[in-house]
């Protein structure tokens, strides 16, 4: 929806107010507002909307790095716990059926190594989240097991994305000050869309570079494990 979007749902001034009254309400109870954002994450991951990047961007914008990083994996794997719980039922027998041989496939993977396996596809997100929260319940894999690997593969993604959250507020900083800067200089254009050199701050690079890190190390990781889908499609 982001990149599809119109034009002044992008305004950067219609964000601001978004901004301020989001952080009103960190600041007016911080436990209060992580609770919230923590249950949007759960409900988004039970219902398997697509916007887990999003929210942990958010998240990082929000309450910082770490502890928007610590928030986004407590609160994945809270909502891939139910997911794999009820997994183990109807939903199991139903993408054991949809997937057929495939799901043989795949079933191997975890026998040999189910921790490292499920870590392997936190990772690098192959298949879509529900998927990979459903196939290891269907597989016969622990709970305990499927908990810890989960956690332990979303770290590195979920700092990264943290850390492109945080970085927004530079880049927001730097936006009030050349438009406070342009009405000063008493120009009539200060509504304009934020210059391009605004967004060249050093959290905004960091996480760039943090992100063109991440991806280095997925294809690093692809042509080490191999680069066929692990169901067995090329």
């Amino acid at each position: 929806m982001l990149v599809s979007g119109a034009y002044h749902l992008l305004s950067l001034d219609r964000l601001l107010a978004s901004r301020a009254w989001l952080q009103g309400f960190v600041e007016a109870d911080r436990f209060r507002a992580v609770v919230a954002a923590g249950l949007i994450y759960v409900c988004a991951v039970v219902l398997s909307v697509p916007a887990s990047l999003v929210l942990t961007i958010i998240c990082g914008f929000l309450f910082g790095i770490v502890t928007g990083a610590l928030l986004a994996v407590a609160s994945a794997t809270t909502g891939a716990a139910i997911v794999f719980s009820i997994g183990r039922g109807p939903a199991g027998d139903l993408l054991r059926r949809v997937a057929g041989p495939r799901l043989s496939r795949l079933a191997e993977g975890f026998r040999r190594d189910a921790f490292g396996y499920i870590a392997f596809l936190r990772l690098l997100p192959i298949f879509p989240f529900w998927m990979t929260n459903l196939a290891p319940a269907a597989c016969g894999v622990r709970l305990r097991t499927f908990v810890l690997a989960t956690m332990l593969g979303l770290l590195p993604g979920a700092f990264v994305y943290a850390a492109t959250g945080a970085a927004i507020e530079d880049v927001v900083a730097a936006h009030e000050s050349g438009k406070a800067a342009c009405r000063a200089a008493g120009s009539l254009a200060c509504d304009e869309a934020l210059a391009v050199s605004a967004l060249v701050t050093p959290k905004m690079v960091a996480g760039l570079a943090s992100l063109a890190a991440f991806a280095l190390l997925s294809v690093v990781l692809r042509r080490r494990f191999g680069t066929k889908d692990p169901l067995g499609e090329p």
